[in-house]
């Protein structure tokens, strides 16, 4: 069984061979940077999960009988507050979709006026932590839960939902 991930970030690429490997050993993992085809700074949950779906359709389509992954990190405003959002996609060689929303907070006030005024999320925490790469690594949600949940955990989750939904589906079949 071949994956490919359509990304070459590193937080999503630790989540996905983490999860790939405990369901599938023997698994084939290979990733590849394809466009999103949404706005740098997805915003709303169907701009990021189209996000995600892109990246999954385009991936699966470099290599026949490969599986796309998509995962896709956006923001979305709820009762007038900015929240991270972020989904995943699966796609299987005979086009079969699986998708999964993660978890989401609300950003801190001066971080949501950013995203409100279009600017991207990855540069603006980077800036108002003073480091550099954090979307690489423990993202956002690392830094504003202090840790507790960082991007490769919460992209683990939605990858376990789409790996098992996947699995749910050969079993019904």
């Amino acid at each position: 069984m071949d994956f490919i991930i359509g990304s070459t970030n590193s937080a999503k690429l630790s989540a996905a061979r983490r999860v790939i490997a405990l369901h599938f050993p023997q698994a084939v993992i290979e990733s590849a940077e394809v466009g999103s085809g949404v706005s740098e700074q997805p915003f709303g949950d169907e701009e990021t999960r189209l996000g995600a779906l892109n990246r999954a359709l385009r991936a699966s389509s470099l290599k026949e009988g490969a599986i796309g992954i998509g995962l896709e990190g956006g923001v979305r405003t709820l009762d007038g507050q900015v929240y991270l959002c972020n989904w995943g996609a699966l796609k299987l060689p005979d086009g079969t979709k699986f998708t999964a929303g993660g978890a989401q907070i609300p950003l801190p006030p001066a971080i949501a006026e950013e995203m409100l005024n279009g600017k991207e999320l990855g540069p603006v925490v980077d800036h108002y932590f003073k480091m550099n790469g954090i979307r690489q690594k423990e993202g956002a949600m690392g830094m504003f839960t202090a840790q507790a949940v960082k991007r490769d955990a919460l992209f683990e989750h939605i990858l376990q939902l789409l790996i098992g939904q996947f699995k749910y589906r050969q079993m019904d079949e």
